[in-house]
């Protein structure tokens, strides 16, 4: 197909020259990456694959956004499976972009870094997309090469061109491959291009693998945690572009841009079976304004439901046959995803507390959930027992979504944080742990609170003073039965 299109631009260019009177400038570039994914992931005949992408563009769901995308994360599956997902973000995206910079992960070839291709243009049927010039600016840095293999047969990247020449026409490209690279580094070394106005796109899909209740879970906590710039919750976040996001999201933190979903589906809401299936999503990320609207109240009615709900839930895991009590009229706040703990207590004393901080699932689902794992889950007690329960009373604590807290110290830190207001998650690497607000009662100043809640997270009891550890702090309403 690459072939054919340069015959036909040489053709051209020998008949320009026998009309003109002076020689025409040749643009037609030297190296070129061909298509490797055309006729696979995407139709291979141009006008057909023009007339695939406008109708996902005009089909996908249309976006309501406080101003236009300064980047994206978007799938890369072929178009049949993902491109729907995909065309939510290309739809929103901005028409006056003439830069793109792409990081997409290397699925069949492991290397170090990050590689750019040696070449003057990619190509694909619907033709030839030049590179940017800070791409070869980019290759003469340290950690970054050029890697053959990590683009030889690579289709991340590639599927995002078809959308990006139907939507933008001309633009010119900075593709990257990213290998084992570090995301703050990386993200530090590709600011100077994101304060230029170059519009980032990270290439990944989601979860692989997993039954379809299972995916849906899964990729709905991981496109939370990407659009509200958790750090800290996406080493539990299956994608298989992860670093190429994790590198976007710290992007996104320094130029003051907040995700948002845009689309999340998996392949059988598109094209296949439910027993194994692979999640995409697009999530675009805008110059962040304001305040995010106010969750919707949670009234004494909804309260006295989802205690009842609660116990009920834990009644009939100990006496099977006995129904759950589920929320008959639920309110917007019971269906709002939110975050939250339920904690039992015994006599006085914790018998249990397991919760999500993340909202990731409608409020009256979570405390369902996490009832049964208080009750019988928590690795600190045995399963409570039917002749416990009339000792045990059940407190809910319903979370705000967490926001990242910079420090310069830990002085600095212990003046920013509320004693009794803040729960506070600290991270570091693979390790984290978290304190709910009421814990403030409970330990005599925030220094106590912060070495303890360390310690809690087997990390060193002063690693709340390393500002290089990240902090989160949400805030939580409680409640417990009389």
């Amino acid at each position: 197909m690459k072939s054919d299109v340069l015959l036909i631009l040489g053709a051209v260019v020998l008949a320009a020259v026998a009309c003109a009177s002076e020689p025409p400038e040749t643009t037609t570039p030297e190296k070129v990456r061909e298509s490797v994914v055309a006729g696979i992931f995407y139709e291979a005949d141009p006008a057909k694959l023009a007339a695939q992408v406008d109708s996902l563009l005009e089909k996908a769901k249309k976006a309501r956004l406080p101003e236009p995308p300064r980047a994206l994360v978007s799938p890369h599956a072929g178009l049949e499976h993902s491109g729907i997902v995909a065309a939510a973000g290309y739809a929103a995206m901005p028409r006056d972009v003439k830069r793109v910079l792409i990081l997409a992960p290397s699925h069949r070839h492991a290397f170090a870094g990050v590689s750019i291709p040696d070449v003057d243009a990619y190509f694909t049927p619907l033709g030839l997309v030049p590179l940017d010039p800070a791409a070869k600016e980019l290759a003469a840095q340290p950690g970054f090469s050029h890697v053959p293999e990590a683009h030889m047969r690579e289709h991340s990247l590639e599927v995002q061109l078809p959308f990006l020449q139907r939507v933008l026409g001309d633009f010119t490209l900075i593709p990257l491959v990213v290998g084992s690279a570090d995301p703050g580094e990386l993200a530090e070394t590709l600011l100077p291009l994101a304060r230029e106005g170059v519009f980032f796109i990270a290439s990944s899909d989601l979860s692989h693998g997993h039954p379809y209740r299972d995916a849906k879970k899964l990729d709905a906590f991981c496109t939370m945690a990407i659009s509200n710039l958790m750090f800290y919750a996406m080493d539990r976040c299956e994608a298989c572009g992860k670093q190429p996001v994790e590198t976007l999201m710290r992007v996104a933190r320094s130029m003051g841009w907040k995700g948002k979903l845009l689309d999340a589906r998996n392949s059988a809401d598109t094209s296949g079976p439910m027993a194994e299936v692979v999640g995409y999503a697009s999530i675009a990320f805008v110059r962040e304004k304001g305040e995010e609207p106010m969750p919707e109240e949670i009234t004494e009615q909804d309260k006295k439901a989802l205690l009842e709900l609660a116990r009920s839930t834990i009644r009939s895991r100990l006496f099977p046959g006995e129904a759950i009590k589920r929320p008959e009229a639920a309110s917007g706040a019971i269906r709002q995803n939110r975050g939250c703990f339920v904690t039992l207590h015994k006599n006085g004393q914790l018998r249990g507390c397991i919760g999500t901080i993340e909202p990731v699932m409608p409020l009256a689902d979570a405390v369902e959930e996490n009832a049964i794992n208080a009750a019988f889950k928590d690795p600190r007690f045995t399963p409570l027992t039917a002749d416990e329960l009339d000792q045990v009373t059940i407190e809910i604590s319903v979370l705000t979504v967490p926001k990242p807290l910079p420090f310069s110290d830990g002085e600095d830190l212990k003046r920013k944080l509320r004693p009794g207001i803040d729960g506070v998650i600290l991270a570091r690497g693979m390790n984290r742990a978290t304190f709910l607000p009421q814990v403030w009662g409970q330990v005599p100043d925030a220094e106590s609170f912060l070495t303890m809640l360390c310690r809690k997270g087997g990390m060193s009891g002063d690693c709340w003073c390393d500002p290089s550890t990240q902090v989160f702090t949400y805030q939580a309403e409680h409640f417990e039965e009389k």
